[in-house]
């Protein structure tokens, strides 16, 4: 029988990870480069991850995910700008993106949830673009931005360190999100809406939860991302860039938060990769790796690499099987009979 880890000492093998390649970053031993290339993984994976939650959990198919991201960005900017550079500050600028995505993300998910399929994404392609002009036009109501000039001037807080906490923090949520019994009204409204509403599920509500949630964890990958790179321009944040998490999530597997994980780490890792190697005549034609591989995968494997499955450890333990009792009846008979 194969034992399993205990979810504590899976946990402390990923802190310990990820702190002994934040102390490699501080000797040295790895570049600021390839730093930054796995801080952006990070960041990556927690957008996707909260597209996988959206999109994924509750089948709501959004364009809009980057607009997300994108006042994630700007709104942690812009409070590290006025509140000041302390690492206090940047948890709090964090949360602040989050919560101002999150709460978007209500706002707008109210008239538009009610709305299915390629209506919901057209939808939020359209809420996506706004945004943009938004971004553009925003230093006529706040200066600091730039507005299409592009925000600069933001310090450089996040680390690797502060990405990979976040990263494991959202994995935990989201894993526990997934087999709770809100995860499972939501993967219940994914595969089949109306008879979900016939059982007595608020499907609604928990479509807004989902969308919502998603929001924040765009928000706070927002938060990341500026800081990282201190530099927003809103062509960063138009509809175009929603795709990346969307492929992400679709060839991880809809729903399976192992696959967007490793599917998110090879979407970084291989574009850098091959920027690194690649003439600077081609270095775009990268691009077109990833929708060839997208559509070899749909064709052979439409549910994605993971599908719905998950990493052993990260599903929830299964109650110990019953002990069976010996059947004393016979024994008690022919003592009675002696």
């Amino acid at each position: 029988m194969k034992t399993r880890l205990p979810n504590w000492a899976v946990l402390v093998i990923a802190l310990a990870a990820g702190g002994l390649v934040q102390l490699a970053v501080t000797l040295g031993v790895v570049n600021a480069y390839i730093a930054l290339i796995f801080t952006y993984m990070c960041i990556q994976i927690i957008s996707s991850l909260g597209l996988n939650i959206i999109y994924g959990f509750t089948d709501q198919f959004s364009l809009g995910h980057a607009a997300f991201v994108g006042l994630g960005a700007y709104t942690a900017a812009i409070m590290t700008h006025y509140l000041g550079e302390t690492p206090w500050m940047f948890a709090l600028a964090l949360l602040g993106g989050g919560l101002l995505a999150a709460s978007v993300g209500y706002l707008v998910g109210l008239p538009i949830l009610r709305l299915r399929s390629d209506y919901l994404g057209i939808a939020t392609l359209g809420f996506g673009i706004i945004v943009r002009v938004f971004f553009e036009n925003s230093d006529k109501i706040i200066p600091i931005t730039s507005g299409a000039r592009g925000m600069t001037g933001i310090a450089n807080l996040t680390t690797f360190l502060w990405a990979y906490i976040l990263l494991l923090l959202a994995i935990l949520v989201a894993r526990n999100l997934r087999f709770s019994s809100q995860g499972r009204a939501c993967f219940s409204i994914r595969e089949d809406e109306t008879a979900s509403n016939l059982m007595g599920i608020d499907v609604v509500r928990y479509k807004t939860l989902a969308f919502v949630l998603g929001c924040f964890y765009a928000g706070v990958a927002g938060g990341l991302y500026a800081h990282a790179y201190c530099f927003l321009h809103p062509s960063s944040f138009d509809f175009i860039k929603s795709f990346d998490p969307l492929l992400i999530v679709v060839l991880g597997g809809l729903g399976s938060i192992s696959g967007t994980i490793i599917a998110g780490a090879a979407w970084v890792g291989v574009l850098e990769s091959l920027r690194m190697v690649l003439p600077p005549d081609i270095l775009e034609w990268r691009y077109v790796i990833y929708p060839v591989v997208l559509i070899v995968m749909m064709l052979s494997r439409p549910q994605g690499i993971f599908g719905t499955s998950e990493f052993r450890f990260f599903m929830p333990k299964r109650p110990a099987a019953p002990v069976p009792v010996a059947d004393t009846s016979g024994v008690q008979a022919d003592g009675a009979h002696s």
